[in-house]
């Protein structure tokens, strides 16, 4: 099965420690595949199985350390 994507946004980035724990925190998450985290842009590109993971939790995880997400 292909991996889903979702992108979201994330506000409250000010530099590349805050990116790389992003990408930390959201490729802890069951289910999750890959996670870039682009500070210009201020997105999210995460892969995962949808059967593990929901976009929820990817919102939840980003949210727990601190920063805000919204799906695009």
């Amino acid at each position: 099965m292909e991996p889903s994507t979702i992108e979201l946004k994330v506000e409250g980035m000010s530099c590349d420690a805050c990116v790389r724990a992003i990408e930390r925190k959201l490729t802890r998450v069951a289910g999750v595949s890959s996670a870039k985290v682009n500070l210009g842009t201020g997105r999210a590109v995460v892969e995962y199985d949808e059967t593990r993971a929901q976009p929820e939790q990817l919102i939840g995880a980003v949210e727990q350390i601190g920063y805000h997400a919204l799906r695009t």
